[in-house]
């Protein structure tokens, strides 16, 4: 990664925030069979799907890398969950609240200074306008957040295929 891009990535120091505690067995309950959580993003679309046992059950419209500064492309892991993230960038440190760029949530993937995140722009949403993140509107990234948890798939597409063109087609 370039420096460039390092000097504008949120230095999250936080762990992993929450994570579902399946039913026991000994407690009577009977536990829930895991959900499969895929969140597919359409660079070109500018579009987010989240999906849940292969079926959609949101579509978002994102910000994306700026041309000088791409979004990366390939399958992702989320790493980290951080509620009213703090942003670092050299010279300048912006705590939580308005005019946090990182908005109120921030979703670390396995790309190093990469993510998804909310923005103090929302404005920007559905431009190509980030430094490489995907961009979400507060209170949609808010209700994303909610859903993933720590090993959830991303998978960021450069390419309109006809299996990308057919999930934003909805």
């Amino acid at each position: 990664m370039n420096g460039r891009r390092t000097v504008w990535m949120a230095a999250i120091t936080t762990g992993l925030l929450g994570s579902a505690t399946p039913a026991s067995a000994t407690d009577g309950a009977r536990a829930e069979a895991p959900v499969a959580r895929r969140v597919v993003v359409s660079i070109p679309d500018r579009k987010l799907a989240l999906l849940e046992n292969d079926q959609v059950v949101s579509i978002y419209s994102v910000a994306v890398g700026a041309p000088v500064s791409p979004s990366p492309v390939g399958t992702f892991t989320v790493v980290t969950r951080v509620t009213d993230p703090t942003y670092y960038r050299p010279g300048k440190v912006i705590g939580p609240g308005a005019a946090n760029p990182i908005g109120t949530r921030w979703i670390g993937l396995s790309v190093k200074g990469f993510g998804i995140h909310g923005t103090d722009e929302p404005q920007s949403i559905g431009l190509a306008k980030s430094h490489g993140c995907i961009r979400l509107r507060n209170a949609d990234v808010e209700e994303l957040f909610d859903r993933l948890r720590a090993g959830d798939v991303v998978e960021l597409h450069a390419e309109r295929t006809p299996e990308i063109s057919q999930l934003f087609a909805r």
